[in-house]
């Protein structure tokens, strides 16, 4: 892991004094050609490059500093904040800089303070990467474009006594990906008691159920791990086999929390639909509406039927979906993620294999503007399986 890039990110990250992590837009790889230079940062990252006091008594403020990017090479450049626009930008970064331009949009962009005026900052722009990042810190897409706070999961745990009772009451030591599931969606809705979203806002309790999942999981990670970890390893062995059970888990949980929750917003909106159905051969789609025996049924028409695929990510992996069904070849396929900005060279691939976009309705935003017309939300995707199926 140390020799790839997303390990070496990993290390700065749990080294570091303070990090951040975001999904690069068209604007901030400069896909656009807007005339805003650089990386935009959250504003809930400003404290990681200014003090309070500084931004309090600044309209317009500027500082230098050293990026080292990749651990390979080294840039001088600048933070600027404008209080104006409300926005935090780092930019500067030299001519024939590396991670600019189209191929760099929807990559990920990890930023880690070392000192004051010392900062690294690294890249990751393959699947394997992004994922293997995301999955070491048991983060999904939602909980990127914020500071990554290793310490966050605790004190939700003090704050929300019923996540402390369902681990209580835990006889296992950890849930199947389904339960868990199911035990976020609850402890979301005891929490918040927004049920209702599920048919008046999908897009926005999906979003929910997922964060609410992540830490779920992270705070059962503390129960049953942190004591192991506070206590120390006698040998490197002892470390390496709990490293990677510890990393497994947090993998298989990424890979099937969307799909179950997505298959929760279908039945509560009565939706028909086969999760997993077999098409030809070992071919499964994550689902098909409104059957796979329709699916199979020569005599029910094509146009009744639709497949989606569920991807947190996509940015290399969406081809999988276009031979998932052999009797949508000529069809729209549809892909529900989480991923957070795709370059528009991929949105018009995407478009030409007739891929339709599936993403919550907060992350299309993160996409190039002139194309955003063409994703649909998970609420427009749902209303029209409903249609479909005459519900």
């Amino acid at each position: 892991m140390e020799e790839s890039v997303s390990g070496k990110a990993i290390a700065a990250v749990c080294n570091s004094r303070d990090a951040y992590c975001k999904f690069l837009s068209a604007n901030d790889s400069g896909e656009t050609g807007g005339h805003q230079a650089g990386y935009l940062v959250s504003n809930s990252a400003v404290e990681m490059m200014f003090s309070k006091d500084e931004i309090k008594n600044s309209h317009i403020l500027k500082r230098y500093v050293k990026i080292c990017w990749q651990d390979d090479f080294q840039t001088d450049s600048c933070f600027t904040w404008y209080e104006s626009k409300g926005e935090l930008r780092i930019t500067q970064f030299g001519k024939g800089f590396l991670f600019r331009g189209p191929d760099y949009t929807g990559a990920l962009f990890v930023f880690t303070r070392e000192s004051n005026d010392y900062y690294k900052a690294y890249i990751l722009n393959t699947e394997e990467d992004i994922q293997q990042f995301l999955d070491y810190f048991g983060l999904t897409p939602a909980e990127t474009n914020c500071p990554i706070d290793n310490n966050r999961i605790s004190s939700e745990i003090l704050e929300k006594q019923v996540i402390d009772s369902y681990i209580g009451q835990l006889k296992v030591e950890f849930p199947q990906s389904a339960e868990m599931s199911r035990a976020a969606r609850q402890i979301n809705e005891e929490i918040k008691d927004d049920r209702q979203l599920v048919t008046d806002n999908p897009d926005k309790i999906l979003i929910e159920w997922i964060q609410e999942e992540y830490s779920l999981f992270r705070a059962i990670e503390i129960a049953r791990y942190g004591h192991i970890v506070r206590r120390g390893f006698d040998t490197v062995d002892e470390f390496i086999n709990l490293a990677n059970q510890v990393l497994n888990r947090r993998k298989s949980r990424a890979g099937k929390s969307l799909e179950h929750h997505l298959a929760t917003l279908f039945d509560e909106n009565q939706i028909n639909y086969t999760a997993q159905g077999i098409t030809e051969g070992r071919k499964k789609p994550d689902f098909i509406f409104p059957s796979v025996e329709e699916y199979h049924n020569a005599q029910f028409p094509v146009e009744k039927i639709c497949t989606l695929a569920a991807k947190t990510t996509c940015k290399d992996r969406w081809r999988q979906v276009l031979n998932e069904a052999d009797r949508m070849k000529d069809q729209h396929k549809y892909l529900c993620t989480l991923q957070q900005g795709i370059s528009e060279a991929q949105m018009d691939e995407m478009q030409a294999e007739g891929v339709v976009l599936v993403v919550p309705r907060p992350y299309i935003k993160t996409y190039p503007a002139d194309r955003r017309e063409r994703i649909w939300t998970v609420a427009k995707f749902i209303d029209y399986v409903r249609e479909m199926e005459e519900i």
